[in-house]
C-alpha cells in the first residue's frame, strides 16, 4: 500500500484525515480563493490538523493541484477507452463521449470545476491543459469521422462541433448540483436530446 493511501496520523485529539479528504478540502479552497492564494496554513487550518500532517500525504501544494486535476482528466481518459467509445458507428461512439463525460462531471464535480479554472501558470496546470487538447483531439477526431459515415452534418467543421459540444457539458459546472432535482442520468438526456439534434442528419 502507497503511504499516500494511510490514514494521517492523530494529532491533538482531532480525527485524522485520508488523502481523499485532504484532497477534498483542498479542491475546495482552490476554487474558491485560487491555487496561489490558497496557503498549506490555511488547507491545515480547514483540516484542523498541522502542515507536518499534510506533507505526510504530499511533498509540495502543487502536487495536490497535480492530483485533482488528474482524477477529472483520468475520469474523462477511461471514458474514451470505454467498449462504447471505440467500436460502431462514430455518431454512437461520440454520443457515448458526450453521456460518459457528463457521468464524470457531475460525479467529480468540483475536480472538473478545478479542471476547467486552469489557464496554463505552472507545470502542473500545462500539463494538465495538454491533456485536455488530447482529450480534444480525440472527440474531434469522432465527429470528423461521423461526417465522413454521414450521421453528422459536414458543413460545421469539427474542431467546431467539438467545442460546441463540449461547451454545452462544461457549462453544467456553473448550475448542476448532486443535491438538486435532476439525476445525472437526466441531464445526461437532456445535453444528447438538444445538441445532438442539430448535429445528425437523419
Amino acid at each position: 500500500m502507497r503511504p499516500e493511501s494511510h490514514t494521517l496520523a492523530r494529532r491533538r485529539g482531532r480525527p485524522g484525515h485520508s488523502l481523499d479528504s485532504l484532497l477534498a478540502v483542498a479542491v475546495d479552497a482552490f476554487i474558491e480563493r485560487g491555487f496561489e492564494a490558497t496557503s498549506m496554513d490555511e488547507l491545515a487550518g480547514r483540516l484542523g490538523v498541522t502542515k507536518s500532517a499534510i506533507y505526510h500525504h504530499v511533498p509540495r501544494k502543487d502536487e495536490l493541484l497535480r492530483l485533482a486535476l488528474d482524477r477529472a482528466l483520468d475520469g474523462l481518459f477511461a471514458v474514451v477507452r470505454e467498449p462504447g467509445a471505440v467500436t460502431g458507428p462514430a455518431i454512437d461512439r461520440l454520443e457515448h463521449v458526450v453521456r460518459g463525460s457528463v457521468r464524470v462531471l457531475t460525479s467529480e464535480l468540483p475536480f472538473v470545476t478545478l479542471l476547467l479554472r486552469v489557464r496554463g501558470n505552472s507545470d502542473v496546470e500545462r500539463a494538465a491543459l495538454e491533456r485536455r487538447r488530447e482529450f480534444d483531439r480525440v472527440v474531434t477526431g469522432l465527429v470528423r469521422l461521423a461526417a465522413t459515415e454521414g450521421s453528422v452534418r459536414d458543413d460545421v467543421p469539427p474542431g467546431v462541433v467539438a467545442r460546441l459540444l463540449f461547451g454545452t457539458v462544461n457549462s453544467l459546472t456553473e448550475w448542476y448540483r448532486p443535491d438538486g432535482r435532476l439525476s445525472a442520468e437526466a441531464v445526461a438526456d437532456a445535453v444528447i436530446a438538444t445538441a445532438f439534434s442539430g448535429l445528425r442528419t437523419t
